[in-house]
């Protein structure tokens, strides 16, 4: 009798866990209840612990001031314990909940081929229903319900070829193809059809781009899940999303998936996007960080190290030149899907996603005649593996009247540089949102030049981290073929007067190839940059605008994630022989990251400021102490100016989980001076062998949500993950 009612137990429980499992994922094929799944994360505050506080912010801040005087309880753990484990945590206050996985559906159709979130989520964007009366969608309508952003990067691991199997999250996508019939190969099968491998690769490029979806909040648990009742939508990687690239002619004419030709100047998909920005008119701008995975870098001079290529297209002596078909080496350029190769400058972009809109919808400039509504590449602003954007408002996180659109951008890459774009004409209060959008038709790119860096650290002045009282001085650079910027460059190269547009045409200078158009400029920007001189920085992952700063000054933050590879130029700008790079070059020892404040010499009018001071808010550190921490990647400003970062990196450096951190930039407290300014509070943590990814805030800063990306995915190094599944 005992044995039958153990027995009868044990198939109850293992029924009862299926169920759990089915209803985490959403249905039964979505995938194998043992692998781990990218998801986004609800972190919501439900007690003030005493403090008072009505939202996470607030309660956060009070924690912090707690600590800082000593009436933090003893008992109360402050920051979250540094530790790592295959669970989400927060501090006590808050609750936890998954509100989508990845291949889970979006609505009410279950089928394989309905819409489903995406693979490795990143950036989140929260527009809070009812944004629009308030005119910004910047913590503006409800904190219960809200539509929302989510990017979609990556798969983790290898995808199958004709002659190897997949593996991590690649065996996962072929799992739900398989138990839903839409492979004949077996998920771990070593040799695959070009069939099989076709229809692969469409599904791959469905789990890339975007999802748009409407999220609620449990009133009762204070839980968040997707409303499959809505029209949530997917953009994605294939060509039933198209976008309009504006301000830059691609190299050749796009077709469609099934090779059919698409309108001048409009492409298929979005891809490899991560971070990205949300504009004050309603739309998101996406970043297509690592389209080079896909169909090849079009910068084919420069290797990982920064070493330039010779005969790779930018040789002294002509012009640059550069290989812009498909790479057969690529992730699509090898597939045999029809329509999967494409022009490698059709990505690398900040996409400008009209939410809602449907997905085939392109933009077409109200300036023109269009109707100012679809999606659009910034070509105007160039090519380069863009992490993010960020736009000047004034401190109600709206457009400044009588003032061009400023927007910042990062690019993401060791020796990358930070961007600006100002627009030709200034917005105006009473502009429709078409109006707004045609501004951004027209513009001038500026590059930041960290005039004074070291270069063999990336982030000290002569030895010495710079602080707001040692400050370094920058500028802002015109990056064009008619700029009159002098080149940083120009006193090592030449006489010291000679311009950007000046070396950027000459077809010797700094022993790189010249530039024949602007358009050649905007399709390499990192080669132009790189020519001229422009200080390389540590991977600028995500900068943010910060119109209501502690300090009573708008400023702009930067996340440098780190560097442990060699440099393109030396501290002068010029360029090292490729023969004797490898010797001479040096590397930059930066392995834990620092986030920077740049400062606008005339911070009310950023359009017209080309100086700024520049200099450290914080800088990672090695170890498992409480405040150790390293790697920050993706940026948060919170209404009332308070600075947040997620990290990446961290558990690969210090052992313990990358998570969600609140840095306390306060310049003083009841007493004068702080002592914690400048300190990391560590406030969730995800699975450690994951990046938490797009920190966002609901509209009344009630709830952080933050995306769990790729757990699992460095399973060689012995830690394995099976979130979010129960076991």
């Amino acid at each position: 009798m005992k044995a039958y009612r153990m027995v009868a137990l044990t198939v109850l429980a293992l029924i009862i866990l299926t169920i759990t499992v089915l209803t985490i994922n959403g249905n039964a094929t979505a995938q194998s209840k043992l692998d781990p799944l990218p998801s986004m994360v609800a972190v919501t505050f439900v007690d003030g612990q005493g403090t008072g506080a009505a939202n996470a912010v607030d309660y956060v801040k009070a924690l912090v001031d707690q600590y800082r005087t000593g009436e933090l309880s003893a008992d109360f753990q402050f920051p979250l314990e540094n530790t790592y484990g295959d669970t989400v945590r927060a501090l006590d206050g808050f609750n936890t909940s998954v509100v989508v996985s990845w291949l889970d559906p979006l609505t009410e159709d279950e089928s394989a081929e309905a819409p489903r979130f995406g693979a490795n989520n990143d950036y989140i964007a929260y527009f809070g229903e009812g944004w629009e009366e308030a005119g910004t969608p910047y913590f503006q309508g409800s904190g219960d319900a809200a539509w929302v952003w989510v990017n979609h990067e990556y798969i983790s691991n290898a995808q199958p070829t004709a002659e190897t199997g997949p593996t991590g999250q690649h065996l996962t996508l072929a799992k739900f193809l398989n138990e839903n019939g839409l492979i004949t190969a077996a998920p771990d099968e070593q040799v695959w059809s070009e069939a099989d491998l076709a229809t692969y690769t469409n599904w791959y490029q469905k789990q890339l781009g975007g999802t748009w979806m409407r999220i609620v909040k449990d009133p009762e648990t204070n839980t968040w899940s997707v409303d499959r009742t809505a029209d949530n939508m997917r953009y994605d990687a294939t060509s039933d999303t198209l976008a309009a690239v504006v301000g830059y002619e691609v190299s050749a004419p796009a077709t469609d998936d099934a090779g059919q030709s698409l309108p001048e100047g409009v492409v298929p998909g979005i891809m490899a996007d991560c971070s990205g920005g949300t504009s004050p008119w309603g739309t998101i701008f996406t970043a297509e960080e690592n389209s080079q995975d896909y169909y090849g870098d079009a910068e084919t001079c420069w290797t990982s190290s920064n070493a330039f290529i010779p005969e790779a297209g930018c040789d002294a002596g002509d012009f640059i030149s550069l290989t812009l078909e498909p790479s057969e080496d690529s992730e699509f350029g090898s597939s045999p899907a029809p329509g999967a190769a494409r022009q490698r400058d059709y990505y690398g972009f900040l996409t400008e996603i009209d939410p809602g809109v449907g997905t085939a919808d392109y933009y077409e400039s109200a300036a023109d005649g269009g109707d100012g509504v679809g999606h659009r590449k910034m070509g105007s602003f160039g090519r380069v593996r863009w992490e993010n954007v960020t736009f000047v408002t004034d401190e109600n996180f709206q457009l400044i009247d009588g003032q061009p659109i400023v927007m910042y951008g990062a690019n993401d890459r060791r020796g990358g540089r930070m961007w600006k774009f100002v627009s030709a004409e200034p917005y105006t209060v009473g502009m429709t949102t078409p109006e707004i959008r045609a501004l951004l038709d027209d513009g001038t790119v500026y590059v930041a030049h960290l005039a004074g860096l070291d270069a063999n650290t990336g982030f000290t002045i002569g030895g010495e981290v710079p602080t707001e009282s040692t400050a370094g001085h920058g500028q802002w650079l015109e990056i064009s073929l008619e700029s009159e910027d002098i080149a940083p460059n120009a006193a090592a190269l030449g006489d010291g007067t000679e311009t950007i547009g000046e070396a950027l045409q000459d077809v010797e200078w700094n022993n790189i190839g010249g530039f024949e158009t602007d358009n050649d400029v905007l399709s390499a920007h990192f080669t132009a940059a790189t020519k001229v001189g422009v200080k390389e920085t540590n991977r600028p992952e995500d900068l943010e605008w910060n119109p209501a700063d502690l300090s009573g000054t708008p400023r702009l933050y930067v996340a440098f994630t780190n560097h442990g590879r060699p440099n393109a130029l030396d501290d002068d700008g010029v360029m090292y022989d490729p023969e004797l790079h490898d010797t001479e070059s040096v590397v930059r020892e930066d392995p834990l990251g620092s986030i920077f404040i740049l400062e606008e010499a005339d911070p009310a009018n950023p359009a017209e400021s080309t100086e700024f001071s520049y200099w450290a808010a914080w800088t990672g550190t090695e170890g498992v102490g409480p405040f150790d921490a390293a790697n920050p990647d993706n940026l948060m400003i919170d209404a009332d100016g308070g600075v947040w970062f997620g990290t990446d990196g961290n558990f690969g450096r210090n052992g313990t989980a990358d998570g969600v951190y609140y840095l306390d930039m306060n310049p003083n407290d009841a007493s004068g001076a702080n002592p914690t300014f400048g300190v990391a509070f560590r406030v969730a943590a995800g699975p450690s062998d994951s990046e938490a990814t797009g920190p966002a805030l609901s509209a009344d800063m009630g709830t952080i949500f933050f995306n769990v990306q790729h757990p699992g995915e460095a399973v060689e190094d012995g830690i394995a993950s099976t979130w979010p599944q129960v076991r």
